[in-house]
């Protein structure tokens, strides 16, 4: 039996993004699928390499994820984080943290080293560190436009998803603006198993504890390998509604639905039905990707067997 075609795909979050050459964010996105690519190319599991790919994007300033996340609106940083195994069906995931460097480090940890699948708050962040994860003082996350982006809702008294309030208000100086979003990454091994992670500061202004559709499994994120990976972005409320991430795995498995019909489905006709806006990435165990978005962008971004990254806006 060959080995499958092994693929990666990540993606930065949907929005109205602003224009520009966003030349840092392509980067940023470029780097994350080598970081997975290197994963997968010797011969890693899907679930590391999509945690190497999330943990690239969370490192940066330039996503709403770890070091880059938003502001909630008493001006802290609550963070999310979900992995999922499409082989195993094992998924971890971590919320509202607040002093976990690599949140998707921290949900791998849950999955591997306990039996539960979600752990909040104080409980998450000490069982990471116990684990061996990364710690910092909340100060981290502090980054000047994240700030800026913070005291712009206030004025508006709005709750954003960040790539919408970045293109209706970018900084003077920058050459995209404050263009920023949930992080997340697919990808799909040798040995033809999925794996799904996503990781999010979430939105712009929102209240202490509120916890959106990242790490829930099943609606923001999700994985399974008879049918397909998914990782999306977008106003989790509305995806958390209508399981977004396992509807489309459903029309997969019982619909017969291709990877992309049972995105384009989910993604441009029921979560807009609901009043909800976002995108996400999909990927079967035949290599087959979709990436979709009801929005005006999507950072994203794909990489094959060739190790070439291939990224789009």
């Amino acid at each position: 039996m060959s080995a499958a075609p092994i693929t990666l795909a990540v993606h930065g979050g949907a929005g109205d993004i602003a224009g520009g050459p966003h030349s840092a964010q392509r980067a940023v996105l470029a780097d994350a699928l080598r970081a997975g690519h290197r994963v997968l190319a010797a011969g890693g599991s899907a679930i590391d390499a999509v945690v190497a790919a999330v943990r690239a994007l969370e490192d940066s300033p330039h996503f709403n994820a770890g070091h880059g996340s938003v502001f909630t609106a008493a001006g802290t940083h609550e963070l999310d984080a979900a992995v999922m195994d499409g082989a195993s069906g094992r998924a971890g995931s971590v919320a509202a943290v607040s002093r976990v460097r690599n949140p998707v480090a921290a949900a791998a940890l849950v999955m591997r080293n306990s039996e539960w699948v979600m752990l909040c708050g104080a409980g998450a962040e000490q069982f990471a560190a116990d684990h061996g994860a990364r710690m910092v003082d909340p100060s981290y996350f502090f980054t000047r436009s994240r700030h800026q982006q913070l005291e712009r809702a206030r004025k508006r008294r709005s709750v954003e998803l960040d790539h919408d309030g970045a293109a209706r208000a970018p900084l003077r100086g920058e050459e995209d603006g404050t263009s920023y979003g949930t992080c997340g990454a697919v990808a799909l091994d040798t040995a033809g198993n999925l794996a799904a992670a996503t990781s999010t500061g979430g939105l712009t202004n929102k209240p202490l504890g509120r916890v959106g559709d990242s790490p829930i499994i099943g609606a923001g994120t999700y994985a399974e390998n008879a049918t397909v990976a998914v990782s999306a972005t977008g106003i989790g409320e509305v995806f958390m509604r209508t399981v977004a991430a396992h509807d489309i795995a459903a029309l997969v498995r019982y619909a017969g639905r291709s990877a992309q019909e049972a995105a384009e489905e989910v993604i441009l006709r029921k979560i807009p039905r609901a009043g909800g806006r976002g995108g996400a990435i999909v990927l079967d165990r035949r290599g087959n990707l979709a990436m979709v978005y009801n929005t005006g962008g999507m950072y994203r971004g794909a990489i094959r067997a060739d190790g070439k990254p291939e990224v789009a806006i």
